[in-house]
């Protein structure tokens, strides 16, 4: 490496060596690691997802440890039917020059309500445009029951 390099650097000209080293590079990632911070506390615990990170002297690593409770997922709506069960496909978006990329193409999903003749009451519901004439056409009992969705619990 050090041979190519030398060659490389008289080939153009110049006489300075590299300045990178794949052998420096390699020692600075094996160091140990160190936290003067973290010794006179004995341990870090984050504010964010309540991890506690202490450091043990003997043994020159840190332990990580969570805490019991189960960590709360953010709720998000999938970009999905639940009547149909369509969802976004994945497509190339094709410039002029015929330079492909990828993109989803996601579904026309529409906040509705949707009178429930069984229940006496109008249903909020999210669904795309397709599901939306499959109910004007067939009705909402019928479609749910397809789908396998209980009405009673919307």
């Amino acid at each position: 490496m050090a041979a190519a390099s030398a060659t490389a650097a008289v080939f153009f000209g110049t006489t300075r060596t590299p300045c990178f080293h794949r052998a420096d590079a390699s020692k600075r990632f094996l160091q140990p690691f160190k936290a003067e911070a973290v010794s006179d506390v004995g341990f870090v615990t984050s504010q964010l997802s309540g991890v506690r990170i202490s450091y043990d002297m003997s043994s020159q690593l840190p332990s990580i440890s969570t805490p019991s409770l189960p960590a709360l997922q953010p709720i998000v709506a999938r970009r999905i039917c639940p009547f149909t069960g369509k969802k976004a496909n994945r497509a190339n978006k094709i410039s002029f020059s015929a330079h492909k990329t990828k993109k989803l193409q996601f579904v026309n999903l529409q906040y509705k309500r949707v009178w429930w003749e069984a229940g006496k009451r109008f249903l909020k519901l999210r669904l795309s445009t397709k599901a939306l004439k499959t109910i004007e056409k067939n009705g909402i009992d019928v479609v749910a029951k397809k789908a396998g969705i209980d009405l009673r619990k919307l």
